[in-house]
C-alpha cells in the first residue's frame, strides 16, 4: 500500500504546531539541537503521557526517535502479551519496545518515516527506509502502514513473498495472546509481537532470532534498530 503525505485537519497538527513542546517536552528527537548526543530523552507526543526514550542523534539526518532494539542474544523475552507489548517493555539504553499505542500516538501527530537497522555477522549494517510510516489505532488492530522503499536489498516489508511470509504491510499486530495474523496458527507464539501475514519475511522482535532476507537469512542478525522521525517529502 503506498500512503501519500497525510494533511492537517481536525485531529491532526501541522508541522508547525507539532514543534510547540507540551508541558516543556519535544514531540520527538527530531526537535533537539542538532548538536545534542544521543541518549536518554523525555519526549511527549500528542495526547500521550511523557516517555523515556533514545534519541539517536549520529544516525543520517540526526533527530531519530529510537522505537526498537533487539540483540540476538538478548536477555528480554519478545512473546509478551498484547498489554505488555502495548505499553512498551525492555530498558532504552539496551533493548527494548517502546510500545505500540506510543508508536501510534508518535505517527498519528504528523507524517513519520522509519528505517530499519539490521547488523549481520560480519559486523555490517543494511538498512531499509520507508518514506512513510503510521501505526493505526488499537480499535484496529495497530496495522502497519507503510510507504515507498529506498534501502539495500529488496524490499520485504511492502512486498508480496508467498514462498516466504507473504507481506507485513497492511498487516494486524500480532501477539501470543491476541492472534491476528494469517496464517492457521499462531505466528507471535513462534516468535514474538508482529506485523504478520503468513507468517513473515522479516522479523525483529524475537530472541535468538532476528531475520531479514538477504542479509541474516537463518535469523542469525546480531542486531536490529527501527528509528522513526517526521518525513522530509511533504
Amino acid at each position: 500500500m503506498l500512503l501519500h503525505c497525510a494533511s492537517a485537519g481536525p485531529g491532526m497538527p501541522t508541522a508547525s504546531s507539532r514543534s510547540v513542546p507540551v508541558a516543556g517536552f519535544p514531540a520527538d528527537c527530531s526537535h533537539l539541537r542538532k548538536t545534542s548526543p544521543s541518549g536518554v530523552y523525555v519526549i511527549q507526543p500528542a495526547r500521550s503521557p511523557p516517555r523515556v526514550v533514545w534519541c539517536d542523534m549520529d544516525t543520517e539526518g540526526k533527530g531519530w526517535t529510537v522505537v526498537q532494539r533487539n540483540s540476538h542474544d538478548t536477555e528480554i523475552a519478545w512473546k509478551q502479551s498484547w498489554t505488555t507489548y502495548k505499553y512498551g517493555f525492555g530498558n532504552v539504553q539496551g533493548d527494548h519496545w517502546l510500545g505500540t499505542e506510543y508508536l501510534h500516538l508518535l505517527t498519528q501527530q504528523g507524517t513519520y518515516k522509519v528505517r530499519f537497522v539490521v547488523r549481520d555477522k560480519a559486523n555490517v549494517t543494511h538498512y531499509a527506509e520507508y518514506d512513510i510510516f503510521r501505526v493505526e489505532s488499537e480499535s484496529s488492530g495497530y496495522p502497519l502502514r507503510l510507504g515507498r522503499y529506498s534501502g539495500e536489498g529488496d524490499d520485504y516489508l511492502t512486498g508480496y513473498y508467498p514462498k516466504k511470509g507473504g507481506i507485513h504491510d497492511n498487516m494486524k499486530f500480532s501477539t501470543v495472546d491476541k492472534d491476528q495474523d494469517q496464517y492457521s496458527g499462531n505466528c507471535a507464539s513462534s516468535y514474538g509481537g508482529w506485523w504478520y501475514d503468513r507468517c513473515q519475511n522479516v522479523v525483529l522482535n524475537a530472541k535468538k532470532y532476528i531475520l531479514w532476507p538477504g542479509f541474516c537469512d537463518k535469523g542469525d542478525c546480531t542486531s536490529s534498530l527501527i528509528l522513526v522521525k517526521p518525513t522530509d517529502v511533504c
